[in-house]
């Protein structure tokens, strides 16, 4: 499936983050030629610093508040695939920081997408949405494409108007035969090695861990579709490669894993316990933190069906990696060995 993106210009906004990270990661093995467009790092320390990332792509240090420098960039790359992940990703933090939350989530989007206009190379381009763009009824069953959009707090909210912009854009100036296709892309409660932002389970387990302490976890019952980051960006670069050879298939997409992977926080705890050894463990601790969903499923029944796509790892598989790639950076052994090793050996199974 690599193969494809050999020598294509790729251009990315939020390289600098968890997920941006792998991905720059990923498409450097496959031989693709980066650019990137975002702020420093958003945490220390991170995965594109530990990783050498910069060293090997075209990084641009913009905001994507920034039009002009956006569109730029984004010109001058050449890019024939866009993947927007420039984002403020973390829901409490939006309802510290509401307005710019807002400005670069939707903001964000109208820049990238206004941008995306004035580059005539462009032919794939896929925004980055989340789960969480759906109204939650809080029912039993996955949420699927046609669902209606209502996110509550700022940050879910955000990204609900951002698959509206996107909507808008996308039948306003990207109906054309030869307009790039545009699709958006939502994905679950993503984990793996080198993630190190706050209010996240699974940095705050090995935060926890790293000083032999319990981790707190504050809603344990609530159930969330936790998936590797390999899963997702998988269906990610199926999509943009998809829809790079036919149009026709862009559209809205879940990732998420299989329904039996969808377990509560506090499973989620257990497993990682169990995985990391040494004996640690978890307590339950409500901390009176601001309203968050306590049951949320994907139905991912559109991406197995028309891209063929289907989750690879189960939540056992990614704990384990998760928890491999931990240890060996707090070890201070080759983790980034231990990185690019999991993109092939994942890579490698894909058919």
């Amino acid at each position: 499936m690599l193969e494809f993106y050999k020598n294509k210009k790729v251009f990315i906004t939020g390289h600098t983050g968890f997920k941006g990270s792998w991905l720059c990661r990923i498409l450097l093995k496959a031989g693709a030629e980066i650019t990137g467009y975002a702020l420093e790092p958003p945490t220390e320390p991170s995965l594109f610093e530990l990783g050498g990332i910069k060293q090997n792509i075209n990084s641009i240090c913009g905001d994507v508040g920034d039009l002009e420098l956006l569109k730029t960039s984004l010109v001058s790359s050449g890019a024939e695939i866009i993947f927007h992940m420039a984002a403020q990703p973390l829901v409490r933090d939006s309802y510290k920081a509401p307005v710019k939350t807002y400005a670069t989530n939707v903001m964000g989007t109208v820049n990238i997408l206004e941008a995306c206009r004035y580059c005539k190379s462009a032919k794939s381009i896929v925004n980055i949405t989340t789960d969480k763009v759906y109204e939650n009824k809080e029912w039993n069953w996955g949420y699927r494409e046609n669902e209606t959009l209502c996110g509550r707090d700022p940050y879910s909210n955000s990204k609900s108007c951002s698959e509206l912009v996107t909507y808008s854009y996308k039948h306003s100036f990207y109906s054309g035969a030869d307009s790039p296709a545009l699709s958006t892309a939502r994905s679950g409660n993503v984990i793996g090695g080198g993630d190190f932002a706050c209010d996240r389970i699974v940095p705050d387990f090995i935060r926890a861990a790293e000083k032999k302490q319990d981790l707190i976890v504050r809603n344990p019952h609530s159930i969330r579709p936790y998936q590797h980051v390999l899963d997702c960006l998988y269906g990610y670069l199926l999509l943009a490669r998809k829809q790079y050879e036919d149009k026709n298939i862009a559209g809205c997409y879940n990732f998420g894993p299989e329904e039996d992977d969808c377990v509560s926080t506090g499973a989620l705890a257990d497993t990682l316990c169990r995985a990391w050894g040494e004996g640690v463990k978890w307590e339950n601790q409500y901390d009176g933190g601001p309203h968050e969903a306590s049951f949320l499923k994907l139905d991912c029944s559109m991406a197995k069906s028309v891209l063929k796509w289907e989750p690879r790892l189960n939540i056992d598989d990614a704990v384990r990696l998760t928890v491999e790639w931990s240890q060996k950076w707090l070890a201070g052994n080759d983790f980034n060995s231990c990185m690019d090793r999991q993109i092939l050996e994942y890579f490698n199974n894909v058919i």
